[in-house]
């Protein structure tokens, strides 16, 4: 069988499952059971190995089962980056480069702040921030061991294992101090729309990195109870929440003495980031 039969073959059995991107998620798996660039795939009709059509199947079944390309794949670009991703993190979205962007401005190029990581997942975050401000050092926690693993080898991909001590924690238990600057993706999703996720992720991402307790909530006012006690006074508190949530969250922030500096919206218009600063 060459390329041209398995990539149409791919592509109808695709097809059965709805899966949206059919014709494309069928070529980013057979250039990887390849090897190849898809561009060369598509210039090239050549035969496949029995072994890579068995592993083309393979794959092909787990993506017709909505299993999310990036797990398939094994990575996912963030920010201008590759990382290595796999069912034990959240795969990362465009949608969270809105933290990068917002804590970039409180970070001059030329100097050395103290940065948290809450919930570090994959550490596409704290990577992606400490090569645009390399002098800058960072800790990075999660709940999850096998997150702190995956985090941890996306560092040392980018030659910043040095830089970020990652430590598998709850945040809670944290007890260093005076951070210029918290960030964090919590998980917000709340319990009725946990159940109304697509198959793709409610089926496959991990629950823990998902799920925001009964109102969506719990996570994000953990991280903000929890940040008042280890920012320096002025220090900035950035994260991301669900579209519907800025109201309780404004609330809880100034219930905890924090000024809120912006809330900023994602590309499809809806806020998606709050930036606040510890007052006292």
């Amino acid at each position: 069988m060459n390329y041209i039969q398995i990539l149409k073959k791919g592509e109808n059995f695709l097809k059965k499952s709805k899966i949206k991107n059919p014709c494309l998620d069928t070529e980013l798996i057979l250039s990887k059971v390849v090897n190849k660039k898809r561009e060369e795939i598509l210039l090239n009709n050549n035969k496949l190995k029995n072994t890579d059509i068995i592993k083309f199947k393979n794959y092909l079944l787990r993506r017709f089962q909505k299993e999310p390309m990036a797990y398939i794949l094994g990575y996912k670009y963030f920010w201008k980056d590759k990382f290595l991703i796999n069912k034990s993190v959240l795969i990362p979205r465009p949608d969270t480069e809105i933290v990068i962007e917002e804590a970039l401005k409180y970070l001059p190029i030329d100097k050395s702040k103290k940065i948290l990581d809450v919930g570090t997942g994959s550490g596409c975050i704290i990577v992606s921030l400490l090569k645009e401000r390399p002098k800058c050092v960072a800790t990075a926690v999660d709940i999850s061991k096998k997150a702190i693993n995956v985090a941890k080898t996306n560092a040392k991909l980018h030659q910043l294992e040095n830089k970020i001590n990652f430590i598998n924690i709850d945040i809670d238990k944290h007890k260093s101090y005076n951070y210029d600057l918290i960030i964090s993706n919590p998980p917000y999703i709340n319990s009725i729309e946990l159940n109304r996720l697509d198959d793709d992720i409610k089926f496959h991402e991990p629950m823990l990195a998902l799920s925001g307790g009964s109102n969506g909530l719990s996570k994000i006012k953990k991280v903000i109870i929890k940040s008042k006690k280890l920012l320096k006074i002025n220090g900035k508190l950035i994260f991301e929440i669900g579209y519907k949530q800025k109201d309780h969250c404004l609330k809880i922030l100034n219930e905890n003495g924090f000024y809120i500096n912006k809330i900023s919206r994602d590309l499809s218009g809806k806020d998606r980031c709050i930036v606040s600063t510890k007052l006292q």
